[in-house]
């Protein structure tokens, strides 16, 4: 866990005038889970967007096992081993669920296609009794599966989950995290964004804290789990 694939460097994001993301810096070495936690409105999605290509940066580098891709279209950081899981899921609703996987192996060769599918479906069984279903008739809980496994399909090296809790029963929740266990477990290194600070923190083996856009706590996932600001703020005591 030496190995550093992500290092984001005083990253500065601004929507027009409104500077969103203030001198953010952090890393995640490879075969770890780091997370983000913070309020709604904290920097937490847009730091994400950032380091996926959706958003660019005004100032700051981002690098990704060792190359700057500050700025580089986000079908290239897919292509590089980045993979983004995002907010709201965002399925294609229109489209079953074998080829909204599908689609999420548009950098794959056709003939690791196949192979990559079977493991989504050894992961999450119920997307395979569900492969011919429009996803839009989907659970919640199903959507977050295949928003998950279609990231997966891109066979990323790091996997950024943002939200995947939300919306959720509690069963669910609980499912969503075993499931980013066995991720882990498997050899996927997971940046995490989650509004569950108790849960994001219980998983992570180190964790940042988001306020109006700047980090302003950093520690274990274990430290921050007693840290009595922390659970003040977002523990609920």
């Amino acid at each position: 866990m030496s190995d550093t694939l992500l290092k984001v460097d005083d990253l500065n994001v601004y929507y027009g005038n409104i500077h969103a993301i203030k001198g953010v810096s952090f890393e995640v070495k490879e075969g770890e889970i780091v997370t983000l936690i913070g309020a709604n409105g904290a920097g937490k999605s847009t730091t994400l967007n950032t380091v996926s290509g959706l958003l660019k940066p005004r100032t700051g580098t981002i690098e990704f096992c060792g190359k700057s891709i500050a700025g580089m279209p986000a079908h290239r950081i897919v292509r590089d081993g980045l993979a983004l899981c995002p907010e709201g899921r965002r399925v294609f609703l229109q489209l079953s669920v074998k080829e909204n996987l599908e689609m999420g192996a548009y950098t794959r060769s056709m003939s690791e296609v196949g192979e990559s599918i079977e493991k989504v479906y050894e992961l999450f069984p119920r997307l395979k009794e569900r492969y011919k279903q429009v996803a839009g008739t989907l659970s919640g809980g199903e959507q977050q599966m295949l928003a998950m496994g279609r990231a997966l399909m891109s066979k990323p090296r790091l996997m950024m989950l943002d939200e995947p809790s939300m919306g959720l029963a509690p069963i669910l929740v609980d499912q969503i995290f075993d499931i980013i266990g066995d991720l882990h477990k498997a050899g996927t290194t997971i940046l995490l964004v989650e509004q569950n600070a108790r849960k994001a923190l219980a998983v992570a083996d180190r964790a940042y804290v988001l306020e109006t856009g700047r980090i302003v706590n950093t520690g274990t996932g274990s430290e921050l789990l007693h840290d009595d600001s922390v659970k003040k703020a977002y523990l609920g005591g």
